[in-house]
């Protein structure tokens, strides 16, 4: 019974990291597109956000694949890759906080503390990261 169930596991595993490699395949290709169209249109500096997005999303598949290669191959899951994901998830958030605390002074308390709120979860994020890797490497 205990091969049934890793034969299972084995046919998920595969089956999620082709999902995975095409995905990130799929957005690469559209990355490319639209970086070159903007080169030519003139809209990179203004399309910045969108690019760093996709960047930061096409990593988070890559690092997911990984942790499917990983799991697949030793059949444990570690912690450090989903951690891995969630930093890299909390970056364009702190990009795009970070220059609009100005604005949100202005805009009252609410908003500043929700946005500080925000910042500190995200750097949070990186510290649980690098606490878990010192630990796994240690």
């Amino acid at each position: 019974m205990a091969k049934a169930f890793t034969l299972v596991e084995d046919i998920v595993y595969v089956g999620l990291g082709i999902m995975l490699a095409d995905a990130a395949v799929v957005l690469l290709a559209s990355l490319v597109l639209l970086f070159v169209r903007g080169l030519f249109s003139g809209s990179v500096p203004g399309g910045v956000m969108g690019v760093l997005d996709q960047v930061l999303l096409i990593l988070m598949i890559v690092e997911l694949l990984y942790t499917v290669q990983l799991s697949f191959r030793e059949h444990v899951l570690v912690p450090e890759p989903f951690v891995l994901v969630a930093l890299i998830a909390g970056v364009p958030r702190i990009l795009v906080v970070t220059p609009e605390l100005s604005k949100l002074v202005e805009q009252g308390d609410v908003q500043f503390r929700n946005a500080m709120i925000e910042l500190i979860i995200s750097s949070a994020n990186g510290r649980v990261y690098e606490v878990i890797s010192t630990r796994s490497s240690g």
